[in-house]
C-alpha cells in the first residue's frame, strides 16, 4: 500500500492525496474524504461519515474479496483510491489520473546514465472505478471515463439523469434512481396528510434533478401541490440561510420542506431555522444525502426534530469489521499499514488499542456506521462478481490471461448488468438495462425532542409505502403538523380553486336553499326541499297549514262566532215581531236578505280556517264573496229606492218604479246572483283543488321555510271574488251620500250612510294589511286572518248601525213599537205638514212614506 499527501490536514490545490494498493487488476475508488473548502481552496475539514467510513468499507470489502478463494482465484485486486474533496471540478482532476494510469510512457522520454533506456512499470491495470458520491462528481466522472470504456459503479449517487444510458452508457449503481426515491417521498408526504409543501435543493445535479423529480412524481400521484422551490448556490453568500429560511415563511402554512441537499447545505438550514426561533415549525423530509448521520443534526437537535428521512434499504457492516457492534469487535487486520489508527484518533474522537496487529473500537465508542457503507461494499463485491464471470469466459484455467491484460471494458459492462446476488443488507443486487438498482428504501424519523437525538425506523418503501405512523413523535401536541395551502372547509362549504394552484382554494358557504353536491360546486335543493342543517343535503320542508287552535284563526273565529250569534239574534227578534210596526217600516224582506247576507260573511271565516281540500276549496270560492254581495245588494236597493222617491217627489207625484217589495227583491237578486253566476262559471272551467305552495313559505332562511297547504287561490284570485261585492260596496255608498239630505224621520238614509263610510275605512285598512304581509310561511295565515277580520267588521257594521237600535226599541221600549191611531179629539193639535211632500189624498192612510202595502196613487 502506498499513502501519498496528508490524509489529515487539508491539502494544498496542488497537492494530490489518496491511496495505492497493489494487484493484479486495480478498483478506481473516489470518495470525499475531505468536504468541500472555502474560496480558492479546494479541500476542507475531513469529513468523518461520508469519507472515512466509506472509504474504509472499499478497503474491507477488497480484503474480503482477496480472502475468498472463490472469487477471482490466482487474482488480487489492487485499488486506488483518491479524495473528491466534495466538489465536481476538482473530482475531474483526480479522475484524469485514472485516465493517465492506462496509458504508457512516452517512448524516447528519458535515458539512464550507461545511455539505455530506462525500464518502466508496465501501465497499471485500471478494471473499473467505484465512485462517486455526489451525483455532480459522478455526472463529470462519467464522461470521461466513457472515452475509454471504463465501467463504474457508484454507491451513492442518485441523480434522474444518471439513467440516461445515451450520455452515462458505462455508468450503473448499486443505489436506486431520485425518480424512486422521489416516489418515495411524494408517498410519505401524502401519508401525513400533506397536500401543500416547499422544496429546497442544493445547486447542482443532485439537488435540481432530485427535486425535478420529486416534483414530476407529485404531478402524477397527484394531491401535492409545491409551494416553491428554493436552490442554495453553491458558493452561498453570508446571510443566504436566513433568506432561505424567510422565504419559506412567506408560505408558512407549508410547513412540510422536502430536502435534496448536501450534508453541509442541511447542517446550515437547521442552523437558519434555530437562529429565526421557528425549530418546531417546519417538518422536514430529507433525502438519502440526510439519511441517518449525526452530523447535520450535532447540536440541532430541537431544530431537527421530528424530520423524515430517506435511506436505501441498508445493513451493518457484515464480516469482521461490523462497527459499532459488539465491544471489543475486531474490525480488520492492517498489513497495509496507511495509518489508520491515527485517522480514526483524530477524526472520530476514538482511542484505538492495538494488538497483534489489529484496531479495536472500544465499549464507550461513539462511533455509529454512515448509511452508505454497505452500498460501498456492495459496489465493490458487483465489481468483484462481474470480473469473476469475465475471467472465467476468457480464462478458464484461471489466473491472469492476455485476454484479461486488460479486459475489455464492454464485455465487463455487460458481466456488470448481469450480476444478481444478496448484498450485504441481505437484499438482492441487481442493475436493469439502464445501470440503476431497484428502489428499496428504509425511512427513519429523528427524535431529538429530548436533546439526543436519535433515528427510528418507522417504515420502508419497497414498490409501495409501509409507514408505522404509531412509532413516530410530533413534538408537544403529539399530532402530524399540518401542510395545507387552505384549511379543510366548514359544512356545506364549497372549495373554489385558486387558479393555477389546485390545492389553495377558498371557502364559500352554499348560501340559500342550495346544498354541497360536490366538494367544489353547489346546487339548488328541489322546491319541496330545504337543507339540512350542515347543508351537506337536502330535507322535506315542513308543511304548514292555518289551524283552528292558532292565534292566527282564533280572533277571527271568536269575532264569527259572536257575529253569527248576534245575527241570530236579531233574525229571531224580527220574526217574532214580524208585525210590528217597526219590523214592517224597516222592510221585511229586505232586512231578511240583508240579515241572511251577513250571516254568510261570518260564515266564511270558518271556510277559511278549515283544511283546503276540494270541497272547502269550491265552497270558498262560491260563499267567500257571496255573502258581501247579498249583503251590499240589499243595501243598494234599499238606499237606492229612497233616493229615488225623494228625487221623484220633487219633479211629480208620481211614485218611481220598481219600489214594491217584490221588485227590491228581484233587483237585489239580481245584483247578488252575478256573484253566483261568475263562481260558477269559475269552478267550471277550472276545477278547485288544494295544493302545498313552498314558494310562498320560502323565507331567506331555510329553517324558517315552510310549505304552505292551500286552496288554489292566490291573492288576484281572492281579490277577483270580492271585487263584485266591492263594487256594490262603493255604489252603495254614492247612493248614502246623495240621499243624505232626506229627512231622517221618514228613512234608514243616514244610518246606512255612517255604516258603509265605516265599512270604507274597514277596506281601506285591509290593503296595506293584507299586502304588507312580511314574506314568511305565515303570511298565508296573516292574509286569511286579515280578510276574514276585516269581512267581520263590515259586517258588524250594518248589524250594529241598522239593526242594533231597531232591537233596542222592540225589547226595552215595546210602548215606541205599537201602530198609530187617528186622533179623536178636535182639539188635539194637528201634525205639521212635511214640507215639499206632496198633498195626500184622504184615501191614503197615515203612517211613514215607507210603510209597506201603501196604495200606489199615495206619495
Amino acid at each position: 500500500i502506498t499513502l501519498w499527501g496528508h490524509i489529515l490536514a487539508a491539502p494544498s490545490p496542488t497537492q494530490p492525496h489518496g491511496i495505492r494498493l497493489e494487484g493484479d487488476l486495480t478498483l478506481g475508488g473516489l470518495f470525499p474524504v475531505h468536504s468541500r473548502g472555502p474560496a480558492g481552496v479546494p479541500c476542507g475539514p475531513i469529513k468523518k461519515e461520508k469519507g472515512i467510513h466509506r472509504l474504509e468499507a472499499m478497503l474491507y470489502a477488497l480484503d474480503r474479496v482477496n480472502g475468498d478463494p472463490k472469487v477471482l482465484p490466482n487474482l488480487t485486486l489492487g485499488a486506488r483510491i483518491l479524495d473528491t474533496c466534495s466538489r465536481d471540478t476538482y473530482a475531474l482532476e483526480q479522475a484524469l489520473g485514472f485516465v493517465r494510469s492506462l496509458l504508457p510512457p512516452p517512448e524516447g522520454e528519458g535515458q539512464c546514465a550507461d545511455g539505455s533506456p530506462p525500464r518502466r512499470p508496465p501501465p497499471e491495470r485500471l478494471v473499473g472505478v467505484i465512485g462517486a458520491s455526489a451525483s455532480s462528481v459522478s455526472i463529470m466522472v462519467a464522461n470521461v471515463l466513457r472515452l475509454f470504456n471504463i465501467p463504474q459503479i457508484s454507491y451513492a449517487s442518485t441523480a434522474p439523469e444518471l439513467s440516461d444510458p445515451a450520455r452515462y452508457g458505462f455508468f450503473s449503481r448499486v443505489v436506486p434512481p431520485d425518480s424512486q426515491q422521489a416516489a418515495a417521498m411524494v408517498a410519505v408526504s401524502r401519508a401525513l396528510g400533506w397536500s401543500y409543501v416547499a422544496t429546497v435543493a442544493s445547486e447542482g445535479s443532485y439537488g435540481e434533478s432530485g427535486v425535478e423529480a420529486f416534483v414530476q412524481s407529485s404531478r402524477e400521484a397527484g394531491g401535492l401541490c409545491i409551494a416553491q422551490s428554493i436552490k442554495i448556490p453553491r458558493e452561498p453568500r453570508p446571510g443566504e440561510f436566513d433568506k432561505l429560511i424567510g422565504r419559506l415563511m412567506e408560505t408558512s402554512t407549508a410547513r412540510g420542506v422536502v430536502l435534496f441537499a448536501n450534508e453541509d447545505d442541511i447542517r446550515r438550514v437547521l442552523e437558519a431555522t434555530a437562529r429565526a426561533n421557528l425549530s418546531g415549525h417546519f417538518s422536514w423530509v430529507g433525502s438519502d444525502s440526510w439519511g441517518a448521520k449525526l452530523g447535520p443534526v450535532q447540536g440541532l437537535e430541537p431544530a431537527a426534530d421530528g424530520a423524515i428521512t430517506i435511506l436505501p434499504k441498508r445493513a451493518s457492516v457484515p464480516g469482521e469489521c461490523r462497527y459499532g457492534a459488539a465491544p471489543q469487535r475486531r474490525c480488520g487486520s492492517d498489513p497495509h499499514a496507511w495509518g489508520r489508527a491515527a485517522l480514526w484518533g483524530s477524526s472520530m474522537g476514538l482511542t484505538p488499542t492495538r494488538g497483534a496487529g489489529r484496531e479495536r473500537i472500544g465499549r464507550d465508542s461513539p462511533y455509529e456506521q454512515e448509511g452508505k457503507v454497505q452500498f460501498v461494499i456492495d459496489a465493490v463485491l458487483a465489481m468483484a462478481r462481474a470480473l469473476h464471470s469475465l475471467a472465467a469466459e476468457l480464462c478458464p484455467g484461471g489466473g491472469l490471461c492476455p485476454h484479461m491484460d486488460p479486459p475489455d471494458g464492454r464485455r465487463l459492462l455487460q458481466h456488470i448488468r448481469g450480476v444478481n446476488f444478496s448484498g450485504s443488507a441481505g437484499t438482492p443486487v441487481s442493475f436493469n438495462e439502464n445501470g440503476d438498482a431497484p428502489g428499496r428504501y428504509d425511512i427513519f424519523q429523528f427524535q431529538g425532542a429530548n436533546g439526543s437525538g436519535t433515528y427510528r425506523p418507522v417504515g420502508q418503501w419497497v414498490q409501495g409505502l409501509h409507514l408505522q405512523m404509531d412509532a413516530m413523535t410530533w413534538g408537544s401536541n403529539g399530532s402530524v403538523p399540518p401542510s395545507v395551502c387552505s384549511l379543510p372547509c366548514g359544512p356545506g362549504e364549497k372549495k373554489t380553486p385558486v387558479k393555477g394552484v389546485p390545492c389553495c382554494w377558498h371557502c364559500e358557504l352554499c348560501a340559500g336553499y342550495r346544498f354541497l353536491a360536490d366538494p367544489q360546486s353547489c346546487q339548488a335543493c328541489p322546491p319541496h326541499l330545504r337543507p339540512t342543517t350542515n347543508r351537506t343535503s337536502c330535507r322535506p320542508t315542513p308543511v304548514l297549514r292555518l289551524r283552528w287552535g292558532d292565534p292566527c284563526a282564533a280572533v277571527p273565529l271568536a269575532l264569527a262566532t259572536l257575529g253569527l250569534s248576534a245575527t241570530a239574534f236579531v233574525l229571531l227578534t224580527f220574526i217574532k215581531h214580524h208585525e210590528t210596526p217597526i219590523v214592517k217600516a224597516s222592510g221585511r224582506e229586505l232586512s231578511y236578505v240583508l240579515l241572511v247576507g251577513i250571516a254568510l260573511v261570518y260564515a266564511i271565516t270558518f271556510l277559511m280556517v278549515a283544511e283546503p281540500g276540494v270541497g272547502v276549496c269550491a265552497m270558498r270560492r262560491l260563499f267567500l264573496g257571496l255573502g258581501m254581495s247579498l249583503s251590499y245588494a240589499a243595501l243598494l236597493t234599499k238606499t237606492n229606492r229612497i233616493y229615488r222617491i225623494f228625487e221623484q217627489g220633487k219633479r211629480s207625484v208620481t211614485p218611481p218604479r220598481f219600489i214594491s217589495p217584490t221588485s227590491q227583491l228581484v233587483i237585489t237578486f239580481a245584483l247578488s246572483g252575478m256573484q253566483l253566476v261568475g263562481a260558477a262559471a269559475w269552478l267550471l272551467l277550472r276545477p278547485p283543488h288544494a295544493l302545498v305552495d313552498y314558494e310562498m313559505g320560502r323565507t331567506p332562511d331555510p329553517e324558517d321555510a315552510r310549505g304552505v297547504l292551500r286552496c288554489d287561490m292566490a291573492e288576484g284570485a281572492t281579490l277577483a271574488c270580492l271585487a263584485h261585492a266591492l263594487l256594490l260596496m262603493l255604489t252603495t255608498t254614492v247612493y248614502a251620500i246623495k240621499a243624505r239630505g232626506v229627512p231622517e224621520t221618514f228613512n234608514e238614509a243616514k244610518p246606512i250612510g255612517f255604516a258603509m263610510y265605516t265599512t270604507c275605512v274597514v277596506w281601506l285598512a285591509f290593503g296595506p294589511i293584507f299586502f304588507g304581509a312580511a314574506r314568511s310561511a305565515e303570511r298565508v295565515h296573516v292574509q286569511t286572518a286579515t280578510l276574514t277580520v276585516s269581512m267581520s267588521l263590515s259586517a258588524s257594521v250594518p248589524l250594529g248601525l241598522l239593526y242594533a237600535p231597531k232591537v233596542y226599541v222592540i225589547l226595552v221600549h215595546p210602548e215606541r213599537n205599537q201602530p198609530r191611531r187617528p186622533r179623536a179629539d178636535p182639539d188635539a193639535p194637528i201634525a205639521p205638514r212635511t214640507p215639499n211632500l206632496p198633498h195626500r189624498p184622504p184615501s191614503c192612510p197615515p203612517g211613514p212614506l215607507n210603510m209597506p202595502h201603501r196604495p200606489p196613487n199615495c206619495p
